[in-house]
């Protein structure tokens, strides 16, 4: 069996990550769903939007190069994914979920980023002007969505710090009260 080559490699990768931002397009809504910070709804929804243009630019690669995208499960990405549904099924909520989300989020956009980041530098290696561009557009997508995920995540942690502060005091608040004024749940 001969040994497979660079470009061989590269196609591979390229299906990956085609599948992989498949996977995104269908956990990002729940995601947006889950978020109780509007921006941060907003900002997956915004990011759907731009997953499916990872997407349309995968596919026009694929169409240059004769292939079909299909073929291949990321399971790096599936993992992930499953991580941040997980973060949805524990009993965290409003800002200290967002929390979770964001960090889920941000491990999604650092695999990316890697995987983007990889492919560019194969199609530089085999001449592929023409992919490099179209790769090097969605790299900067993703890391310009990792800024706003940190940017983002300042106040949101802030926000969950805040709230947990809060639900200390009052339950040292309430640990102090003599026994007869504690309240009953």
């Amino acid at each position: 069996m001969a040994a497979k080559g660079l470009k061989e490699l590269y196609i591979d990768e390229l299906k990956d990550l085609y599948n992989a931002e498949n996977q995104l397009v269908k956990a990002l809504p729940k995601l947006a769903k889950a978020a109780s910070s509007p921006k941060l709804k907003q900002g997956f929804e915004e990011h759907l939007e731009q997953t499916k243009g990872h997407v349309s630019r995968l596919e026009e690669i694929f169409e240059a190069l004769a292939q079909s995208p299909k073929g291949k499960k990321c399971k790096g990405m599936e993992g992930l994914i499953e991580e941040g549904s997980e973060m949805t099924e524990e009993d965290f909520e409003g800002a200290v979920l967002d929390a979770g989300l964001i960090g889920a989020a941000q491990r999604v956009e650092h695999y990316e980023i890697a995987g983007y980041g990889t492919a560019r530098a194969f199609a530089e290696v085999l001449g592929e002007s023409e992919h490099v561009s179209l790769l090097e557009a969605t790299l900067a997508e993703e890391e310009q969505t990792d800024e706003k995920l940190t940017k983002l995540s300042e106040e949101i942690n802030a926000q969950a710090k805040a709230g947990g502060e809060e639900v200390e005091e009052s339950e040292e608040e309430e640990a102090s009260k003599p026994q007869s004024k504690r309240k009953i749940a």
